[in-house]
C-alpha cells in the first residue's frame, strides 16, 4: 500500500458552510473530505482539520515520516505562522498550498504567505472544487 496524502485544514474550516458563505460558500468540510476521497480514487488519503497550530505540526511531522505529499488549507496560519512554515520547509515531498478564496484579490493583510515560499504549487479561488483539484494534481505529481 502506497503512502498517504495528507489533506491538512487549519482554524475555522470546520466552520465551513456557515461561515462568510460569500466568501467560502455552502459546501461545508464533511462535503470537502467526500470529494476528496473521491478524487483520491484508490490512493491513500488522510483528511484533518484543526484549530490548533501545534496540532497541525504534528501532522505535517507525521506527513513527514509516513505521508507521500501535503495538500494544505493552512487558513489564517498562511498569513501568521512561522512555525508552521519552518515545519513544513522540513517536507522533502510535495506540497499544495490551498485556498478557498483567491487570497490576492482579498484585504492587503491576506496578500502574503509563508507556505507559498515552501510549496510545490498554490491553488486558490476555485472556491471547494480546489480540493478535488489539488487531490488530482497530488496524485499526478507523486505518478512522475
Amino acid at each position: 500500500m502506497s503512502h498517504p496524502i495528507h489533506v491538512l485544514n487549519g482554524p475555522n474550516l470546520n466552520r465551513l458552510g456557515t461561515r462568510e458563505p460569500e466568501i467560502y460558500g455552502r459546501t461545508t468540510l464533511a462535503d470537502v473530505e467526500v470529494l476528496c476521497r473521491e478524487a483520491a480514487g484508490d490512493h491513500p488519503l488522510v483528511f484533518r482539520q484543526s484549530n490548533r497550530e501545534y496540532e497541525l505540526i504534528d501532522w505535517v511531522h507525521e506527513a513527514i515520516d509516513a505521508g507521500a505529499g501535503i495538500v494544505i488549507n493552512p487558513a489564517a496560519f498562511t498569513f501568521t505562522s512561522m512555525a508552521l512554515m519552518d515545519a513544513l520547509k522540513m517536507v522533502s515531498k510535495p506540497i499544495i498550498e490551498l485556498h478557498i478564496s483567491n487570497i490576492h484579490r482579498r484585504e492587503p493583510i491576506y496578500h502574503k504567505s509563508l507556505v507559498s515560499p515552501v510549496a510545490t504549487a498554490v491553488v486558490a479561488g476555485l472556491g471547494a472544487r480546489g480540493y478535488p483539484f489539488a487531490v488530482r494534481a497530488m496524485r499526478d505529481l507523486l505518478a512522475g
